[in-house]
């Protein structure tokens, strides 16, 4: 697969779902990409038209099963499945495809580490050691020699974005960082759930997984790595009756004589060039409607009124560079063709 290539043929297992929509209609826009295979079970035999009209418009093929897929006519697969299904599924891909896979099933690289959080033991532990986890601006270079690539969670890019530089450069204290985020419903998924159910989110916020949602590991991995050293974060994620967006406010410590303003500055030493994230002027905060619908992330920096201290906001849209915006990113970059293809829709606003 490379840019040379006439298209790249691209088959989107579990379409149905909102990150497999999203998929659709970001590719829908790329003049190298074309869906070639579509799946999903409980709408399989249907166009997708029927599950989502807003995509009827385009020239699709129909739904089928998993089961039923026929991988040769496909160059990359998007693996939007739900987490704990995946590693089967992709261990048993044609080993000629790459792979780009969204939920969560290898983006811990520790195996025990994944059984520990999601309950049951890895299905493809030689699979994981060549998956690369793919914040794109933190691995560009990995994930453009990479067969399988772990798209990062919504949660991790957020936080992580703004502060491995951070530590990197030894700016903050590392063992003391208090994560606090919100993220919009269409996070969740999809299917029928109660907690989802719109009398249960909306006209109010609460906060879930507290001391043990799933994205806790894969932050520490990050920063672990940043650090060269064990790092676990105080994170506590929330559910806002929004649709899209997440919110991350990340509470630091100074270090090394480091000021507000170092940070910032680092920040964006270390992104300028990159055509997905912005650090705003020290002070300012964005907010997630400043993103909706786009694969930018913003990064805002304050002083806090506490000595030696500053708090960090960063904001993405869930369902873009969080998920489906920052996988066709990736392949854009595994596939050699221009990192921004199909990705510089400005936000959606108001």
């Amino acid at each position: 697969m490379t840019a040379s290539s006439n298209h790249i043929r691209v088959g989107i297992l579990g379409a149905s779902g909102y990150t497999g929509a999203e998929l659709i209609r970001l590719l829908a826009q790329h003049p190298s990409a074309r869906p070639t295979l579509l799946t999903g079970d409980r709408a399989a035999g249907k166009p997708l038209g029927d599950v989502f009209p807003h995509l009827a418009y385009l020239d699709l093929p129909v739904l089928t099963k998993v089961e039923d897929a026929d991988y040769s006519l496909c160059d990359l697969v998007f693996c939007a499945l739900p987490h704990g299904t995946t590693q089967e599924v992709i261990a048993a891909l044609p080993k000629h495809l790459k792979v780009v896979d969204l939920s969560a099933d290898f983006r811990l690289h520790d195996v025990d580490t994944y059984a520990e959080w999601y309950g049951h033991a890895h299905l493809a532990p030689e699979l994981q050691k060549e998956a690369v986890y793919g914040i794109t601006e933190l691995a560009r270079d990995a994930v453009a020699k990479a067969r399988l690539v772990a798209n990062p969670g919504c949660y991790p890019t957020a936080a992580q974005l703004p502060l491995v530089p951070l530590v990197e450069a030894d700016l903050i204290d590392a063992d003391d960082i208090v994560i606090d985020a919100k993220s919009g419903v269409s996070g969740a998924g999809r299917a029928a759930k109660e907690g989802s159910l719109f009398t249960e989110v909306t006209e109010g916020i609460h906060a879930y997984g507290v001391a043990s949602h799933r994205h806790a590991p894969e932050i520490e991995q990050g920063l672990t790595q940043a650090a060269g050293r064990p790092i676990i974060v105080n994170f506590t994620p929330h559910l806002m009756p929004m649709s899209r967006g997440i919110l991350s406010t990340a509470y630091v410590r100074l270090a090394n004589g480091a000021t507000a303003a170092d940070l910032r500055e680092t920040m964006a030493k270390r992104y300028e060039g990159e055509p997905f994230v912005r650090v705003l002027p020290l002070g300012q905060v964005p907010s997630t409607r400043h993103v909706r619908g786009s694969n930018f992330t913003l990064i805002g920096v304050v002083a806090d009124r506490l000595k030696g201290r500053a708090i960090i906001v960063s904001v993405i849209d869930n369902l873009v560079k969080g998920a489906s915006g920052q996988a066709v990113q990736n392949m854009n970059v595994m596939a050699g063709l221009p990192e921004t293809t199909a990705l510089t829709q400005p936000p959606m606003f108001p």
